[in-house]
């Protein structure tokens, strides 16, 4: 089992570990601050420093309880044994960017969900850029200005964002929790992170965020396009 650094603190960049398992190009740490991907979000790389030597984390996937790391194979990889020592250290210029990225779509949704009662249909994000889907019948010119203007007044505002793990039973109590069109979270998923938008937006979450709107900057929605007759999609992007 891998203790999830990043699930409490999005703001480990750096931590020590030992190796519990190892298969081929791949290690599971104990404990891991890179996030291993999901919701929309790319799981992290960085380095894993080992015996005196810098090996780059290619790739990070979570199976079943553990957190694999891929090490990079150039050259040949160093005996590496269960029980081993390691530090992890996280890429962490993209890792922020993505932290940016995400709280921004949040923002998004938040916004849209508030004031025009849109669902979340899909969503996907890169370092500094994201689209997200909503259930919108039609979307003009117009409209796009005047959801980038909500949303910059909602980073401005300096909204602090929190998370909490709640018992399954009781996250399920606050209204519209799940803002997707599907509930994705599975059955058996006993406990609950949620990430609060203070004032703005509660949603069941796993990923990485800034701690204040501020840290986002200012979010451009660069392109929309119509995905069905009541799905319509929204580009946006950040800067560095």
């Amino acid at each position: 089992m891998t203790e999830l650094l990043y699930y409490t603190d999005a703001y480990v960049q750096e931590f020590d570990a030992f190796v519990t398992a190892v298969e081929e190009e791949r290690v599971a740490l104990d404990r891991s601050a890179f996030y291993p991907g999901g919701g929309g979000q790319p799981n992290d790389v960085g380095w894993l420093e080992v015996d005196g030597q810098r090996l780059a984390v290619t790739k990070t996937k979570k199976e079943g309880d553990s957190v694999w790391h891929w090490l990079a194979t150039d050259g040949g990889l160093p005996l590496i044994t269960t029980g081993a020592a390691v530090r992890g250290i996280v890429d962490w210029e993209r890792r922020y960017r993505l932290m940016r990225t995400h709280t921004a779509m949040h923002i998004l949704c938040g916004v849209v969900w508030r004031d025009y009662g849109a669902q979340v249909t899909g969503g996907n994000m890169d370092p500094g850029e994201g689209r997200m889907d909503f259930e919108f019948a039609s979307l003009s010119k117009d409209l796009i200005q005047e959801i980038e203007a909500k949303v910059n007044i909602e980073v401005a505002a300096g909204r602090p964002v929190r998370t909490q793990i709640l018992p399954r039973a009781e996250a399920f109590e606050i209204p519209d929790l799940i803002r997707t069109k599907i509930n994705l979270l599975p059955e058996g998923i006993q406990e609950v992170r949620t990430v609060e938008i203070v004032g703005l937006d509660l949603q069941a979450d796993g990923g990485t965020h800034v701690a204040n709107t501020q840290e986002v900057g200012a979010i451009k929605v660069v392109d929309y396009k119509s995905k069905g007759a009541i799905n319509k999609r929204l580009y946006i992007a950040l800067p560095v």
